[in-house]
């Protein structure tokens, strides 16, 4: 039963630039006008933190980032029906989040989604409050409750 698979393990990655705009990007399996933070899994013995920012390079080529805030509560997501087992292998039926907000600290020319295993095909900065109208609908929540962590930084 699809219904009982168990919730994958990842964080997500609020990423400011010295404006205080969130990078977003457009997934490349999913190129319709949608756009995410960066996340992914942490791997088997990996610190969320670590798996932060390995994630981040792979995705971005992002390395050059100070750590604001680690969120203390893990945000999850469930996958609509019509991913619920095509995603991960259908290993899963939704992911489970610690989230961490960063400041870049480089130059927008040292991003580079063109890595090793490219997720994204486009990005931008956007302003936090877009950032729940640019999300594909499964996450809205996820990013309602990471509007309100990022206020403090805006006030």
């Amino acid at each position: 039963m699809l219904s009982r698979l168990p919730m994958r393990q990842g964080v997500g990655i609020i990423v400011l630039n010295q404006k205080n705009q969130v990078f977003v990007a457009k997934r490349k399996d999913n190129p319709v006008d949608k756009w995410q933070m960066p996340q992914g899994g942490i791997n088997i013995n990996e610190t969320p933190f670590n798996a932060m920012k390995r994630e981040l390079e792979e995705e971005t080529s992002i390395t050059k980032i100070k750590l604001l805030k680690e969120i203390d509560n893990w945000l999850e997501y469930e996958l609509p029906p019509n991913l619920l087992g095509r995603i991960w292998k259908g290993k899963y039926r939704g992911q489970k989040q610690k989230w961490f907000i960063v400041k870049f600290i480089g130059d927008d020319t040292e991003i580079d989604l063109n890595t090793n295993h490219p997720e994204f095909i486009e990005w931008k900065w956007i302003d936090y409050n877009a950032l729940t109208d640019v999300i594909v609908d499964f996450k809205r929540d996820v990013y309602k409750k990471l509007k309100l962590e990022l206020k403090i930084f805006f006030n």
